[in-house]
């Protein structure tokens, strides 16, 4: 059986497999960063450990967002509990807009403050550098899971993971400039840094929204053609899509010949249903048969 067609009880398993695994990691980091951020006394690199806890946060959000989104249907519920899991991608958003406005604050301050060039052995900086290349691996490693497992919690949270990258690349560029001289370098890079995670944000609000509030998936004139190269289709109208790319619905109408028989009806319905699923990958699929 295929990542994509797991049973959701199998399928929330692994996905919960992969949080603990990142869990674990940016534990790490955050403990590294924050250690260091503490001794050097830079802005920069606090701010950057505070934005690897937000993924240690996310990652426990997501381990309990995910065991809701694995129930199936119910009667509340007859669509399933899917949109959990863009509720808590939305959630991401929310951190991340927290740790960029907190970045901002706290960067403008100490340049208003006159900000003094930081004091890092190269003992620390290599456990910076170290992080980064943590941070990757888990960016790619949830990233390719999230696809695989079709999940969008895992996506939304990958994206958060990429965005520590730039954060720990922007840091180092700071500590670098800072230990040249240039005191004013390690806020300014916060500056920056909280330009990237807002950036993100809107990545994600901008694949969230949609499907909260159950926009068209698939183009309405695209099911039209594809139904009606169906044999017996006369025609297709009131055609409805909704979800997400990795679950989403469909309803539509066709007409078929008042002549034939119910069964030839919906045999065509049928096979109406199994090209859409095959083309559009659509969960379930709902046709109304209309003889004419």
């Amino acid at each position: 059986m295929s990542h994509a067609n797991a049973d959701p009880v199998t399928r929330a398993a692994e996905v919960r497999f992969v949080l603990f695994c990142i869990l674990a990691a940016n534990v790490a980091v955050v403990a590294a960063k924050l250690a260091i951020g503490w001794m050097t006394g830079s802005f920069a690199v606090i701010g950057d450990a505070m934005h690897s806890s937000i993924d240690s946060i996310n990652n426990v959000l997501a381990l309990v967002v995910i065991s809701v989104a694995a129930r199936g249907p119910d009667e509340e519920h007859p669509y399933g509990h899917q949109k959990f899991e863009t509720l808590g991608a939305l959630a991401i958003v929310g951190f991340l807009s927290i740790t960029g406005f907190e970045l901002v604050k706290g960067a403008i301050q100490k340049l208003a403050g006159g900000a003094l060039p930081l004091e890092i052995s190269r003992v620390q900086i290599a456990i910076l550098i170290a992080t980064l290349f943590v941070n990757v691996a888990v960016a790619a490693y949830e990233s390719h899971k999230g696809k695989q497992l079709k999940s969008e919690i895992l996506l939304a949270d990958a994206t958060h993971t990429k965005s520590d990258v730039f954060v720990t690349i922007g840091v180092l560029a700071g500590v670098l400039l800072s230990l040249a001289g240039w005191g004013w370098a390690d806020p300014i890079v916060a500056l920056a840094v909280a330009v990237v995670i807002l950036v993100l944000a809107w990545g994600i609000l901008a694949r969230s929204v949609p499907v909260l509030v159950d926009k068209q998936v698939i183009p309405a004139a695209d099911i039209k053609s594809a139904a009606e190269k169906i044999a017996g289709v006369r025609s297709t109208y009131a055609i409805k899509s909704r979800g997400s790319r990795f679950h989403c619905f469909a309803e539509l109408t066709i007409s078929v010949d008042k002549n034939v028989s119910i069964e030839v009806a919906h045999r065509t319905a049928d096979a109406v249903e199994a090209a859409l699923s095959s083309q559009f990958g659509f969960n379930e699929i709902t046709v109304h048969i209309e003889p004419c």
